[in-house]
């Protein structure tokens, strides 16, 4: 089964070796017809502390890492 990579923006990098960030997806209600915009927020893998707040990246599904890390930082995403 291939992994799952998200595209998101960094929302904090105040741990040691992880980012908190914020993927958003749209999609149209099934009955209103209309766009509706729902955010998440997941907490990746950044093994040399390279992101800051701000960069846009692009996260995969992995093994656990810890409690809360399931997913880690492959790269910056292209503007």
């Amino acid at each position: 089964m291939p992994k799952r990579i998200l595209q998101g923006t960094v929302t904090s990098d105040k741990n040691e070796q992880t980012v908190t960030v914020l993927v958003e997806r749209r999609f149209t209600h099934p009955v209103l017809k209309k766009t509706i915009r729902k955010s998440k927020k997941y907490r990746a893998h950044d093994a040399n502390n390279q992101f800051k707040v701000g960069d846009t990246v692009r996260i995969e599904e992995c093994a656990p890492i810890s409690k809360t890390k399931r997913w880690t930082v492959v790269t910056e995403a292209s503007a």
